[in-house]
């Protein structure tokens, strides 16, 4: 045993231990920070995502049931309506899976609907839908975009021509004319 020399001590010194917690910190507020910005495009993907499969439902529904239905869009969101033959109306729809849903006031919808393309109207035309799915599987040519605000980079786009099937361009698929 000598008891002149100190024992060799290993750990780390105070500095060391707040160097490794400040960069910890500044890492852990940069994922924060990145997380938030690519959840709103999580978000806007799942929008698009929700509202292109209600479109395909709704044209095999209207092919399945000899129906006509159709998409209104409105300022804060969007509904399907069905066309009733007795009346001459357009109707909500009483299917649940088809009911009235709001969008996030950050996602901006643009539309691009073909103005001369044939259209059921109704008696009461706030009612009209702008894209009509026909019985016979064509559908209302139109295009709508789904942006973050302003931000054109990370643009979704439902489209058709009216025959051809719906068309979901995402951000990149080099689709966009």
């Amino acid at each position: 045993m000598i008891v002149g020399r100190r024992a060799d001590q290993n750990g780390f010194t105070l500095i060391e231990i707040l160097v490794v917690l400040i960069i910890v910190g500044l890492l852990a507020a940069l994922a924060v920070f990145n997380m938030a910005g690519s959840s709103q495009q999580r978000e806007l993907e799942s929008q698009v995502r929700e509202l292109y499969l209600l479109m395909q439902t709704a044209q095999e529904q209207a092919v399945l049931n000899n129906l006509e239905m159709g998409l209104l869009l409105e300022e804060d969101g969007y509904r399907f309506v069905a066309f009733q033959d007795k009346t001459g109306e357009w109707k909500s729809s009483g299917e649940r899976i088809f009911h009235k849903r709001t969008l996030p006031e950050w996602l901006t919808v643009t539309q691009y609907i073909e103005s001369d393309a044939p259209r059921l109207a109704s008696a009461e035309d706030r009612l009209r839908p702008d894209v009509v799915f026909f019985s016979s599987g064509e559908t209302t040519p139109f295009e709508i975009e789904f942006t973050l605000g302003r931000d054109t980079d990370l643009m979704h786009v439902v489209a058709s021509d009216g025959v051809s099937p719906l068309e979901w361009r995402k951000p990149g698929s080099g689709d966009e004319s």
